[in-house]
């Protein structure tokens, strides 16, 4: 902590060229040198226009990063999962470090969190904004390259200057932790490009017509081998149905598999008459499939943003909150991906099943199908993911909140519930409701995201 009368020296900021900015740095260094070997003054100068924080850094960043995922088409759950861990573990490691450095660290990091200043010189103005603001800003255009400008107008908008200006807390924190995660990431398979063979044995999946026409319209197949950010493997909690049927025709022949199909010819038809208003609601809110929408993670995002906020949350409890949920909705793709196109059955859509396996050419299910197989769903796995982050990081499940939905067929825009499991109960079944799952895909998806979710939280970012 600081003393009781510290020395403290301007940094030259916005205004002051950076190779002014760099020599004046110098200078201070060599005047503070013979005092303490402290690093500099973290002081902000005036900005070109004030800023107006909120207290609230993590939910704008992360509110950047659902607006970019809007912006982005024909990207599949898992790329857009595993930026949102990258961003929120570097937003958290950056925090971590601002925490180690002015007060005390709470949780360990989830690389590192040095310390970079401290006594006898003062925090600066808006130190913890600008530690989270830069660190956000410089992975997310590497992330997303194309919506570099966008991104750059959203950090001048919540700082009212230009990125490019200088601000020693870039060298001294935001660019270290950005590095840091970003090369612990760079080689994880998750740009590897592998091609998908379809199966013509009935219950195989494949292409349903539209979108996905064709067998290379299948979603990132690979991605169940994309390196896991705490899992040992995409493999580590493989549920066991349907695989344990092993081949195609033991599975179609069983009445378990007939069932399946029944339920979702009955309530995920278009026209069906056993959905209720309620269900058809449902499929509707938790759809957000379609280019256009923040997506299944992004909506999670959303609704996680709005309860910080209801709950007051401080920002490195929210940090660490945002953190979690994102490393198991990453985690949690990649299992699900593994679930999907690695084991012994790729399991057909409902679709094709009824318009294929029982000769119903004219059912059609109420939404459009996703490309890619059936087994198990992936809204079910990030409901469930989310659910047990969203319980154990609170400390109940018996929260209510207001969720919302960028999904325009969604004939309602907010839905209240009561608890996290009940929304997260209702998410996966939603794709039943929809036509374009199984039930058995929602119940093994919920176990699924739950089982990577307990094994993140007790793994990382734990209380020291």
């Amino acid at each position: 902590m600081a003393s009781p009368t510290p020395r403290r020296l301007p940094i030259p900021w916005r205004g002051t060229s950076r190779r002014t900015g760099l020599v004046l740095f110098v200078v201070l260094a060599a005047l503070l040198a013979p005092l303490t070997t402290a690093t500099p003054s973290t002081a902000a100068p005036s900005s070109a226009q004030a800023a107006a924080f909120d207290g609230r850094p993590v939910q704008f960043w992360n509110s950047v990063l659902i607006d970019v995922f809007r912006r982005q088409t024909g990207v599949g759950p898992g790329p857009l999962a595993r930026a949102a861990a990258i961003m929120n573990a570097g937003i958290y490691d950056a925090e971590s470090a601002y925490q180690r450095t002015w007060h005390s660290l709470r949780y360990e990091p989830f690389l590192e969190a040095p310390k970079y200043s401290g006594a006898p010189l003062l925090e600066g103005p808006d130190e913890e904004e600008r530690v989270i603001g830069h660190t956000a800003r410089n992975l997310l255009v590497r992330l997303f390259p194309a919506q570099t400008t966008f991104i750059n107008t959203r950090f001048k908008e919540r700082f009212g200057d230009e990125w490019t200006s200088f601000d020693v807390l870039k060298p001294l924190v935001a660019e270290p932790v950005a590095d840091r995660i970003w090369n612990a990431r760079y080689d994880d398979g998750s740009s590897e490009g592998e091609s998908y063979t379809v199966d013509d044995e009935p219950g195989a999946w494949r292409p349903t017509g539209g979108t996905c026409a064709q067998e290379s319209d299948a979603v990132d197949p690979d991605w169940g081998l994309v390196r896991p950010f705490v899992l040992s493997s995409g493999a580590q909690f493989r549920p066991a149905t349907p695989e344990t049927y092993g081949t195609y025709d033991v599975l179609l022949a069983s009445q378990a598999y007939q069932a399946q199909v029944d339920e979702v010819r009955r309530l995920g038809s278009a026209n069906s008459t056993a959905r209720t208003t309620d269900q058809t609601a449902a499929a509707w809110f938790w759809a957000n499939d379609a280019d256009g929408t923040y997506k299944p993670p992004g909506q999670l995002l959303a609704i996680t943003t709005a309860v910080a906020n209801q709950q007051n949350l401080q920002t490195y409890r929210t940090a660490r909150l945002f953190a979690l949920l994102s490393l198991a909705m990453a985690d949690g793709a990649i299992a699900e991906w593994d679930v999907k196109y690695r084991t012994p059955i790729d399991l057909w859509r409902p679709v094709s099943a009824i318009q294929v396996g029982l000769n119903d050419p004219a059912w059609q299910p109420l939404g459009p199908t996703p490309c890619f197989p059936a087994w198990a769903s992936g809204h079910a796995t990030f409901a469930g993911a989310w659910e047990t982050v969203m319980r154990e990081a609170l400390g109940s499940d018996r929260i209510s909140f207001t969720a919302t939905t960028d999904e325009p067929r969604s004939p309602v825009r907010n839905r209240t519930f009561d608890s996290f499991s009940a929304a997260a109960e209702e998410n996966a079944l939603s794709r039943l409701y929809l036509g374009v799952h199984y039930r058995w895909d929602a119940v093994d998806g919920l176990e699924l995201g739950r089982d990577v979710a307990t094994y993140v939280i007790g793994n990382e970012l734990q209380e020291l």
